[in-house]
């Protein structure tokens, strides 16, 4: 039988073992809504084929910053 102290060890190491602490969490719905809000964006131009300023500019610049958003949150410690 495990003593009270192995018990808060191992409650502590499954705590601790998890990959991302609260915060990357956050960081990461954060760059979900930018990759989401740039395709959105995307489709709101209303140039033929969508070669406007929306299509082509504005709306990858979005979803390219949400993906690096949430590269910064896969390598933040």
């Amino acid at each position: 039988m495990k003593s009270d102290k192995e018990k808060e060890t191992v409650e502590q190491q499954g705590a601790s073992s998890l990959p991302f602490q609260k915060g990357n969490y956050m960081i990461m719905l954060i760059g979900i809504a930018l990759i989401i809000a740039g395709f959105v964006i995307m489709t709101l131009d209303k140039s033929e084929f969508g070669f406007g300023f929306l299509g082509i500019t504005l709306g990858p610049l979005v979803a390219f910053a949400g993906f690096m958003v949430e590269l910064y949150a896969i390598l933040k410690k």
